[in-house]
């Protein structure tokens, strides 16, 4: 269907993540995803949805009435119109956030775009599906996030933020998978190996719990 996207839900939130974390912001959350995390807590935009239009999402944008716009899913790639809503919102002025799973290819993404790539650690089940190729298409305004499950996926993370000398790409997020990754312990590892990354949590949750369209 050209020029229609199949959509989720679009709501005015406060953004629990990034470093644009508190800040009031548009979620756009399209519709189905490829991928399987076993944490994921987004799985009812896998299936169902509704087609709209790019007038139509523009306007819900902008009836939200917040300058920050974060396009999110399940996986915004997997809908190829997602590439002219993008740059619609960019060239509409909103300050736009995406964020993606990192198995499908960002070359396309308008370059005014922050890309939040999330790279998927062993214990998420689909670590197998990162696409390697898109580090380079990432500059310094975007940002790598790792969900972290276990000491075997902080290791494993730590060890590609090292290979992969991240940091000279973009800044880098850790992030606990809530309920099977204690906080503190995350912190005290970032401490002990004085890795330079970021330690997230997700704000939204702590203060609406897992409320979907939140």
């Amino acid at each position: 269907m050209d020029g229609r996207l199949r959509i989720t839900e679009i709501f005015h939130s406060l953004q629990g993540e990034t470093r644009s974390v508190g800040r009031p912001a548009t979620f756009v959350r399209l519709t189905g995803c490829p991928l399987r995390c076993h944490y994921c807590d987004t799985a009812y935009a896998f299936h169902g949805g509704e087609w709209q239009t790019l007038d139509t999402i523009m306007a819900s944008v902008q009836a939200g009435g917040s300058h920050l716009v974060v396009v999110t899913g399940g996986e915004p790639l997997a809908q190829a119109e997602v590439l002219p809503l993008l740059t619609r919102l960019c060239d509409s002025g909103y300050e736009v956030f995406l964020e993606t799973s990192g198995a499908l290819p960002v070359a396309a993404v308008d370059p005014r775009v922050v890309k939040v790539l999330d790279l998927k650690t062993p214990d998420s089940g689909e670590s197998e599906r990162n696409l390697w190729e898109n580090l380079p298409h990432l500059n310094a305004q975007d940002q790598i996030k790792f969900v972290i499950c276990s000491r075997q996926d902080y290791d494993w993370a730590q060890q590609v933020v090292q290979r992969e000398n991240l940091n000279q790409i973009c800044e880098v997020l850790f992030s606990p998978a809530q309920g099977e990754m204690p906080l503190r312990d995350l912190a005290d590892w970032i401490l002990a190996d004085k890795l330079p990354v970021r330690l997230q949590i997700q704000l939204h949750k702590l203060i609406w719990g897992d409320v979907p369209g939140r």
